[in-house]
């Protein structure tokens, strides 16, 4: 079984050169987290228990209960178990995942982020401001250093660089690791950020929000068919979609759809005959930001003898909101519940959690999730 890690897969450029390479491996990194943590034998997080495909039932979680905010100083343990003591309220805060910004912004303390990762599908706009202090694969420590910071936000499982998460820790910088391998853990993220800002109330109101606005998606979905969903990651050389109890997975079960995998909880590639034999109902494009079209898959050989192709049921989707564990998950929800029950009465669509009305129409630009 192949169990490189995802991220490796897609050392290559194309026609959309290193924009799409970012895309498509953080995508996969971002869906592959708790699988590579099994392969590489990474440290146990503290939401180890993967939820059942389709659950939203609460992770187990050591940190502490968000029921009131927090008096500082307090020490806080993150999705690696890491023990992190803040001293005070952090007022200077680096984000280095694009859903921490999402969910900093959302929270309320966006004038307080003096640093982000690089985001070629930023949100929200008010994010432009802040100066880039880290890439996918690499870390500015002096930059971040440089700035005061008082707490980082950082992705795990190699999403941003050990050793330079570490170097940080050493420079006496507190850094929160998250990684969210399943939807409860998204919400325990988003609470457990919360409280490492002094927006305990906040974050538990918006994951309030968001699993009942989870919880009306499924209801408009019971009882309904739940046809064989391919999610296509990346179709220009080799075939990727959801691993095995993947992120990816669970959010097309939890839309009504019966995802279709790889086989493999670490290999998010499946070849061409087991894509036929497993024969697709619907094919969701979350590549479409690259440019494939339903007439690019109608024309590729072999595809045609798919129901999905045959029955010209092929759906652009936005992959930005459907995979990055943040604030709009909720949206990805409904976008992919959408394009798998188009006829079903979905509820509508939800606003954003920065308080604006959510997008109508996916924005199907390039993703750097998590």
């Amino acid at each position: 079984m192949n169990t490189q890690t995802p991220a490796s897969s897609f050392a290559r450029r194309d026609r959309r050169g290193a924009t799409r390479y970012r895309f498509i491996a953080t995508t996969v990194v971002a869906l592959a987290i708790t699988m590579s943590a099994c392969a590489t034998g990474a440290s146990p997080s503290v939401a180890t228990s993967v939820a059942p495909t389709g659950s939203i039932e609460p992770a187990a979680t050591a940190t502490p209960s968000p029921s009131a905010a927090p008096a500082f100083p307090t020490t806080l343990t993150d999705d690696e178990g890491t023990a992190v003591k803040l001293t005070g309220e952090p007022h200077k805060i680096v984000s280095l995942t694009p859903s921490a910004t999402e969910t900093l912004f959302a929270l309320g303390v966006g004038d307080r982020v003096v640093g982000k990762v690089e985001d070629v599908s930023l949100y929200p706009p008010d994010a432009a401001v802040v100066p880039d202090v880290a890439k996918f694969g690499t870390v500015d420590v002096e930059k971040i250093v440089s700035l005061g910071t008082d707490l980082v936000i950082a992705g795990g499982n190699n999403f941003n660089p050990p050793d330079k998460i570490a170097q940080l820790r050493t420079l006496g910088v507190p850094v929160v690791v998250l990684y969210a391998p399943d939807v409860p853990t998204v919400f325990s993220d988003i609470e457990l950020i919360g409280m490492a800002v002094g927006k305990t109330a906040e974050a538990k109101d918006m994951t309030t929000s968001m699993k009942a606005g989870f919880d009306q998606i499924q209801a408009a979905t019971t009882g309904l068919p739940k046809p064989r969903v391919f999610y296509e990651i990346d179709a220009s050389q080799k075939i990727y979609t959801a691993a095995d109890r993947s992120f990816l997975a669970a959010m097309i079960e939890l839309a009504g759809g019966t995802p279709i995998t790889t086989g493999s909880m670490t290999n998010f590639e499946i070849p061409l005959e087991t894509l036929i034999t497993k024969d697709p109902e619907i094919i969701l494009l979350g590549d479409a930001a690259y440019g494939t079209t339903a007439e690019i898959v109608e024309g590729r050989p072999g595809w045609k003898v798919m129901t999905a192709v045959k029955a010209k049921a092929i759906t652009a989707v936005d992959d930005v909101v459907i995979t990055r564990p943040g604030p709009r998950l909720v949206e990805g929800l409904r976008d992919l519940a959408a394009a798998i029950h188009p006829d079903a009465n979905l509820p509508s669509a939800p606003p954003t959690a920065s308080g604006g009305a959510a997008s109508p129409e996916p924005a199907l630009s390039p993703s750097v999730a998590p």
